[in-house]
């Protein structure tokens, strides 16, 4: 039997997390390009051991967190350590909250997926349109200074925060970030534990204890959870009394939101003003209906749902929305919403689940606005049905549209709006 004792063994390949010494710069639109070549991005692949390129896309992510999070400070956001009365040093889980938070009248809050770093959509968006645009940077500047969202931020931005004179504050939950990595003393994702130096390239990842969980956000429900419980429930101290809160959710993120909603609408339907969500993983007769009824028949259940005008359900129809993956326009209804309970819309992207959030947020937020002003508002419910080629055979050619009105009935005389 041969064994390789470990100093023959191959060593983990360690790369900076340092884009110039990495062979990377920042263009002008805020692209990330090799500096060899300005117009290739990010490669990915270097070597035919996958050790090699995990750990070198490891390095570039810390590069971009880095980036991102220096432009966030600088839009004026801050790290709030959950739980609250954990010390840096301890097992705790940053979140991203504006300055404003405890002042101001509207509160949007970001649960965004669990795969993902905190303020990071997606690092393929971050590489194809832009740090900026991949991140919640812009999403930052367009709440938080809407008098200059039409100004470019800098790529390398060493200025002073930035006052935030909106009376809408930003969190942004960490649902990605829940494992504490005791020697760094900070919290990682499950990609960046897997990248973590090892004695050898061939060593196995280490193994996870409890040491390495965050009391109370063990996972991303938990996490959810606790954003809720310790941050947005904690009025008069770190929120307004009167706050109105909007949420976005992004695929787990938003799953957990609506099944804590679900859970306990009674105790904060007076506080939500609208829901967003990008990627919906939720089913409306699954995570909807069984906590707002203690009924056991599970189809008295759901008409009892959809006829009380107070049910979370029947919130969620009317002041909720969904963007996802769809060929279509953006903005465009898709099908959905017997589904989801809300209606679907086109988010512009067409294959990344992913990348919904950096091509739907701006009208998310356009929307929030168009609510927040109507405090009566109330969403028209859109029926929609695929439309496949004449004759019934070939690929789907568009979705048509039959515009039902508040109460559920057509108000188009059952005649389609037409194919869009």
């Amino acid at each position: 039997m041969f064994v390789f004792r470990p100093k023959d063994l191959p060593p983990d390949p360690v790369y900076p997390a340092d884009l110039k010494e990495l062979g990377y710069f920042i263009t002008d639109n805020d692209q990330i390009k090799k500096i060899s070549d300005p117009e290739q991005g990010f490669q990915f692949k270097i070597n035919r051991n996958s050790r090699w390129n995990d750990a070198q896309r490891e390095a570039m992510n810390a590069c971009i967190r880095t980036i991102v999070h220096s432009r966030l400070r600088d839009q004026g956001m801050t790290t709030l350590r959950l739980p609250l009365t954990a010390s840096p040093k301890e097992p705790h889980v940053p979140i991203f909250v504006s300055s404003n938070l405890s002042t101001a009248k509207r509160i949007i809050v970001v649960f965004g997926e669990p795969i993902q770093d905190i303020g990071i959509w997606a690092y393929r968006s971050v590489g194809m349109q832009g740090i900026n645009a991949g991140s919640a940077v812009s999403l930052a500047q367009e709440i938080l200074h809407p008098q200059k969202k039409d100004q470019q931020q800098a790529p390398e931005s060493n200025s002073k925060p930035q006052r935030v004179t909106s009376d809408t504050a930003l969190i942004l939950a960490n649902t990605g970030q829940l494992i504490w990595h005791c020697g760094g003393q900070h919290a990682i994702t499950h990609a960046s534990w897997m990248a973590l130096p090892r004695r050898s390239a061939v060593d196995p990842p280490y193994t996870m204890t409890g040491r390495n969980s965050v009391p109370e956000n063990a996972n991303w429900q938990e996490h959810v959870e606790s954003v809720f419980e310790e941050v947005l429930a904690a009025r008069g101290r770190l929120v307004r009394e009167d706050a109105e809160i909007d949420i976005i959710g992004i695929s787990e993120g938003g799953l957990g939101a609506i099944r804590y909603l679900a859970s306990d609408w009674s105790s904060w339907s007076s506080y939500i003003n609208a829901i967003c969500l990008a990627t919906p993983l939720h089913f409306a007769n699954i995570d909807l209906n069984p906590y707002d009824n203690d009924n056991d028949n599970e189809s008295e259940a759901e008409t009892n749902n959809n006829s009380n005008p107070n049910s979370f359900t029947s919130f969620l129809l009317a002041r909720g929305r969904a963007y996802v993956v769809s060929p279509e326009p953006r903005g465009v209804p898709v099908p959905g919403i017997e589904e989801h309970g809300c209606n679907c819309f086109a988010s512009g992207e067409e294959l990344n689940i992913e990348c919904v959030m950096g091509a739907a947020w701006k009208e998310m937020v356009q929307w929030f606005e168009k609510v927040h002003a109507d405090p009566e508002y109330c969403e028209n419910r859109y029926d929609v049905t695929t439309v496949d080629a004449e004759g019934g055979v070939g690929p789907v050619s568009g979705v048509e549209v039959v515009h039902a009105g508040v109460d559920g009935e057509d108000d188009n005389g059952g005649v389609a709006l037409g194919e869009v």
